[in-house]
């Protein structure tokens, strides 16, 4: 009887050891699930940024204060318009999110961006529109890991890029 009792505690003590480890596993695979979801959800809100204004004709990508890319980043940030819904992402502004358009180069046949002149990506100027719209983030979008137990003072600086051809989906 005392052998079964010892054995009845030798388990519980590597229960009890055991069970922090299987914890500490199971929080970071919540992490990391939490951070690949929130880059899954801004690279979705980033292709609707893009998918918007390459379908939009007329748009002036030299112009910051155009009123369709406001829209369109306003559309991705609340999935509405401009007084709709609510932030799908919090921390996230319109700000944050830059536009940059591109072109193709007869010369080279490579990719650059394009200028904003009479020759280049300005339609007010005489310019004609770009090839390729490129959405990202100006600095990424800082995500910080929750983990007990470690000090967790480094950010994680989420980086999704999209480009899209004008006039593409």
């Amino acid at each position: 009887m005392s052998r079964r009792r010892t054995q009845s505690g030798n388990s519980l003590l590597e229960a009890v050891l055991f069970l922090p480890i299987v914890a500490m596993l199971l929080w970071g695979m919540i992490e990391f699930a939490r951070i690949t979801y929130t880059y899954y959800t801004l690279h979705k809100m980033l292709q609707t940024v893009a998918r918007y204004t390459a379908n939009q004709p007329g748009l002036n990508f030299c112009d910051a204060s155009d009123v369709q890319l406001e829209q369109a980043k306003t559309l991705a940030l609340r999935g509405a318009g401009e007084s709709g819904g609510i932030d799908i992402v919090t921390g996230l502004t319109t700000d944050q999110i830059l536009i940059r358009v591109e072109r193709v180069d007869p010369d080279t046949a490579q990719v650059a961006e394009c200028d904003c002149s009479s020759t280049g990506c300005d339609i007010a100027q005489g310019g004609r529109n770009p090839d390729f719209i490129v959405v990202s983030f100006a600095d990424g979008f800082a995500v910080r890991p929750n983990i007990p137990f470690f000090n967790a003072t480094e950010m994680i600086a989420l980086r999704p890029l999209i480009r899209m051809p004008v006039g593409g989906n």
